[in-house]
C-alpha cells in the first residue's frame, strides 16, 4: 500500500505554529496571493477540513474574500445611500433612519460581524423605545443595505432573516359619516372648509390638495386635475414633486353639490392668477401641515368627532364612500393607484364612471343636508 505521508496537498497547505495550533493557507482565487484562513485550528485534521470547505466554496463560486466583510457598516451605509436614486424627501427619510436607528448599533461593526442574533436583539430594543412602523422601516433599510453587500460579495449571507419583521398590521382607520365631514367643515376656519370637503369627497392627499393651482380646477365639469404633490423637508423647505407613476396625474370629479363651496373659496381665499394656489396659509403663504394642524384638531373636537381622527382619514373616508358601486379599477384610477396615462382617460373620467361616482357622493350630501328631491 502506498504511503501518503508527506504527500503535498493538491489545494493549499497547513502548518503548525509555535503555539501548537494549526494554520490553513491557500491561494486567493482572484489575485493568486497566499493568504491564511481566518481561524486557527486545534488539530491538523481540522485545518485540512477547513481547506476542503474553502476549496469547495471556490469551486462553486461561493467564496467571499474574508477581508472584504471587514468594511464598517457605517462607511458602507453612507456609500449605499449616496448611490441610491431617491426623491429628495425619501433620501432625507432614509438618512434620518440610518443615522438615528442603525448607526448607533451597527455603525462601527464590520459587515461580516453582524449576525442574525444581533439584528434580532437590535430590533427588540428598538421596539421598546419607538413605534413599530419606524422599526419596520429601519429593518427594511438595514436589510436592503446588507442585500447590496451580498451582491457586492462582501458578505455571503444577509443576517436580516427575522420572519415578519419587514411588515406590521396597520390598524383600521376610522371612517367619518357624511354628516361628520360637514360638522368638521363647519367648525374649521372658513379658509379651510373646502380643503376638508375635497379631501373627503375626492380622496386627494394633503400634498395633492396643497399643490392645486387655479388652472387645475374645472368648474364647468366639476373636476380637479391632479398634476403634482407638495412635499416638505425636515428643514421646512417646500417643493412640488412629480407623482411616482403616471397614475398620479389624473382628473378627479367632485360632487356638483360642492360647486358653490368651490366658487366661494376661489373668490375669497385662492391665490391670484392661473397659477395661484387654491389653498394658502393664514398669511397668504404656502399651506403647511404645521399651520393647519391646530385648526384641524380644534375643528374635529368642536364637531364632536372623537377617536383621534387624522386629516388623512378623510382620504380613507373618500375611498370608502366612493367604493359603493365602483369597480376596483375605477376606484384605483380615481385614487391614483393604477397605471393608465391620465391623458388617455381624461374624457372618460370626467364624463363617464367617475362622474357617476361623484354624483353618488352628491346624493349622500343632499340626503345629509335634508334636501333630497321628493
Amino acid at each position: 500500500m502506498a504511503n501518503n505521508q508527506g504527500r503535498r496537498r493538491r489545494f493549499g497547505s497547513v502548518r503548525q505554529l509555535k503555539s501548537g495550533r494549526w494554520q490553513a493557507r491557500y491561494r486567493d482565487p482572484a489575485t493568486g496571493q497566499l493568504r491564511s484562513a481566518e481561524d486557527m485550528y486545534a488539530t491538523k485534521t481540522d485545518a485540512e477540513v477547513a481547506l476542503t470547505h474553502i476549496e469547495a466554496d471556490i469551486t462553486r463560486g461561493q467564496w467571499a474574500d474574508p477581508e472584504a466583510g471587514k468594511v464598517h457598516f457605517g462607511e458602507y451605509a453612507t456609500a449605499w445611500l449616496k448611490d441610491r436614486k431617491l426623491a429628495a424627501r425619501s433620501r432625507e427619510r432614509h438618512e434620518s433612519v440610518i443615522r438615528l436607528h442603525l448607526l448607533p448599533t451597527f455603525g462601527d461593526r464590520s459587515l461580516s460581524s453582524i449576525t442574525t442574533a444581533q439584528v434580532r436583539a437590535w430590533r427588540t430594543a428598538c421596539l421598546t423605545r419607538t413605534g413599530e412602523p419606524t422599526v419596520v422601516k429601519a429593518y427594511q433599510i438595514l436589510r436592503a443595505i446588507l442585500n447590496t453587500a451580498v451582491d457586492d460579495e462582501l458578505i455571503r449571507r444577509n443576517p436580516c432573516r427575522i420572519k415578519g419583521a419587514d411588515r406590521y398590521d396597520v390598524p383600521e382607520r376610522p371612517v367619518l359619516t357624511v354628516a361628520e365631514v360637514f360638522a368638521v367643515a363647519d367648525a374649521i376656519p372658513s379658509r379651510y372648509r373646502l380643503l376638508v370637503l375635497l379631501a373627503a369627497f375626492t380622496g386627494l392627499r394633503f400634498g395633492e390638495l396643497a399643490s392645486l393651482r387655479r388652472r387645475d380646477v374645472d368648474t364647468e365639469n366639476a373636476a380637479l386635475m391632479v398634476r403634482r404633490s407638495q412635499a416638505e423637508m425636515q428643514t421646512g423647505a417646500l417643493f412640488d414633486k412629480a407623482p411616482k407613476s403616471d397614475a398620479g396625474v389624473r382628473p378627479v370629479a367632485f360632487p356638483t353639490e360642492l360647486l358653490p363651496d368651490v366658487k366661494r373659496h376661489l373668490d375669497g381665499y385662492a391665490g391670484l392668477g392661473r397659477d395661484g394656489h387654491v389653498f394658502q396659509g393664514p398669511q397668504g403663504g404656502r399651506l403647511r401641515r404645521s399651520n393647519f394642524r391646530d385648526d384641524w384638531i380644534n375643528a374635529r373636537t368642536k364637531a364632536g368627532v372623537t377617536g383621534g381622527v387624522h386629516f388623512h382619514d378623510l382620504r380613507h373616508t373618500g375611498n370608502t364612500l366612493a367604493a359603493s358601486g365602483a369597480s376596483l379599477r375605477e376606484l384605483m384610477t380615481r385614487m391614483g393607484h393604477s397605471t393608465p396615462r391620465a391623458a388617455l382617460i381624461y374624457q372618460h373620467m370626467v364624463n363617464g364612471r367617475d362622474r357617476e361616482i361623484a354624483d353618488r357622493l352628491g346624493s349622500m350630501i343632499r340626503e345629509t343636508r335634508g334636501d333630497v328631491d321628493s
